[in-house]
């Protein structure tokens, strides 16, 4: 099983009166997503499940892919680590799923799977931390396939 965390692209800076979830997009976070889109586009496999936070600038995100996805509420900040891994059946799932989230849930995720002693890791916006689930000797593993930001392209 494939897991493809993707935070969204950089956003507006949330103020006074601005609502969280209707935080868009900044130019540069749309060359953010654009950027990575292109790259996954070129690796993502065959019957991938997109799915996304509702949030605008995570809909936004996902949108570059030009794949269908899905928003769930799940995802939405102060959602929980152990709400997107039920969501996704990891690590007894099948198939692939790329998630596109926020922090810290993203973070949390991911060093709760590869085993970091911290209980968060750092997440560039506009980031993809690609992991992979698999069974070696009886033991399940978690392996860290890619990790890619917008700034390397």
């Amino acid at each position: 099983m494939d897991l493809i965390l993707w935070r969204h692209a950089e956003a507006e800076e949330a103020g006074d009166g601005v609502d969280d979830l209707a935080r868009a997009l900044t130019p540069r976070g749309e060359k953010q997503a654009a950027r990575m889109a292109a790259w996954l586009d070129r690796q993502l496999p065959e019957g991938l499940r997109v799915l996304a936070s509702p949030a605008r600038r995570t809909e936004q995100t996902a949108a570059v892919l030009g794949r269908k996805f899905k928003l769930r509420a799940e995802l939405l900040p102060g959602g929980t680590a152990q709400d997107l891994l039920e969501l996704v059946h990891w690590p007894h799932g099948r198939g692939s799923f790329l998630v596109v989230g926020h922090q810290p849930m993203l973070g949390q995720v991911i060093a709760q799977l590869i085993g970091l002693q911290a209980q968060d890791c750092a997440v560039r916006k506009g980031a993809v931390w690609w992991l992979r689930q698999r069974q070696r000797m009886d033991q399940s593993q978690t392996v860290v396939m890619a990790v890619q930001s917008p700034d390397y392209f």
